[in-house]
């Protein structure tokens, strides 16, 4: 199953796309074609021992910017290498997309060439975040900043099941996040989506606040993507932080820096359990087929680690799985697309 790399999507594009997929391949098999401007994607290679590697370039001649508007991505720049990706995986010339590129293009892209999910009306971000207890499943994340109840239910089926199938949990706790845990709080939207929740059958845990997410008390957490990702940069923010004040500390005293060097193993833990390139990135969940968003300023390890849980989503038959679930609870989910249509219309 190959994967495709957008390689000119990074703030380090393609330097650290070509050395994280160089890195893939070697450590894990999986072959992969890195979309882009080829002479600057061989030239790159060329600083890599790439012998006997399964690693092929395709070529794009125009790149989508961070700033760029998504749609206008899509439809003006028609050979951008991460439309030409999303392209090689219809074509069936590969099973996933990985981009650290514009990530409202991405999603755009992915939903304009392969379309989504029957049963989806939105697909959603969904990102892993380490808590006490192990991880937990964040989701939407930024893909969509204005939510109907139905799209919270969505994503509450789609995180249900990538729970189950990738991160093993036999049976994944769901909490719709809210501004506290009596059913009493929340908002319309928050009142309506648990209405609906409680319907589905799965174990459905009710509100949960924002701290619940670091303890671990539910394994998928649902919001909109405005909550979502202000939640995302708030704990990317959060640990940024948290390591350089620890840094400042121990530059205090001769004491505190023996005490660095005494815990130096237990900080370098910590550091890597909450370091974002241990994750690689976030699925692009709902989309007809697999794509991993990684972050702006993801290095070779990130992409390297985004390239084998792509693998790992096409291995194990996660959209099959969630379109299964859809399809099961199909009656519910229709009862309240109807009236959402006829108010989005009216």
């Amino acid at each position: 199953m190959r994967v495709a790399v957008d390689a000119m999507g990074g703030d380090n594009a393609p330097v650290v796309e070509v050395e994280g997929a160089v890195a893939a391949v070697r450590e894990f098999g999986i072959p992969v074609t890195l979309v882009g401007d080829t002479d600057r994607l061989r030239q790159e290679l060329a600083k890599h021992d790439c012998k006997g590697l399964d690693i092929v370039v395709h070529h794009a001649s125009e790149v989508v910017g961070m700033h760029d508007s998504p749609s206008d991505a899509v439809r003006k720049k028609k050979d951008s290498s991460i439309r030409v990706a999303f392209e090689l995986v219809k074509a069936g010339k590969a099973a996933a997309v990985v981009s650290a590129g514009n990530s409202g293009a991405t999603m755009a892209a992915g939903m304009f060439v392969l379309k989504r999910l029957p049963g989806i009306d939105r697909p959603a971000i969904a990102q892993v975040f380490p808590t006490l207890r192990d991880r937990t499943l964040v989701l939407d994340v930024g893909g969509n900043v204005d939510c109907k109840p139905l799209n919270l239910v969505q994503f509450a089926i789609m995180g249900e099941v990538y729970a189950r199938s990738v991160m093993g949990i036999a049976t994944p706790r769901i909490g719709l996040l809210s501004n506290g845990e009596e059913e009493s709080k929340g908002n319309d939207l928050t009142r309506e989506t648990t209405a609906i929740l409680k319907k589905i059958p799965f174990d459905y845990a009710g509100y949960v606040e924002g701290r619940d997410i670091f303890y671990g008390l539910v394994d998928v957490v649902v919001c909109d993507g405005f909550v979502g990702n202000v939640v995302l940069k708030l704990s990317e923010g959060l640990a940024e932080a948290v390591g350089k004040m620890l840094k400042d500390e121990f530059k205090q005293s001769l004491i505190a820096r023996v005490g660095y060097l005494l815990a130096r193993k237990a900080f370098n833990n910590f550091k890597k359990k909450v370091d974002y390139a241990e994750y690689g990135g976030a699925p692009l969940l709902g989309i007809n087929g697999v794509g991993m968003i990684s972050h702006g300023g993801s290095n070779a390890k990130a992409i390297k680690n985004a390239i084998r849980f792509a693998h790992e989503f096409v291995e194990k038959g996660v959209n099959e799985r969630m379109a299964e679930k859809l399809q099961a609870n199909y009656p519910i989910t229709v009862q309240q697309r109807e009236p959402l249509q006829d108010q989005a219309t009216g």
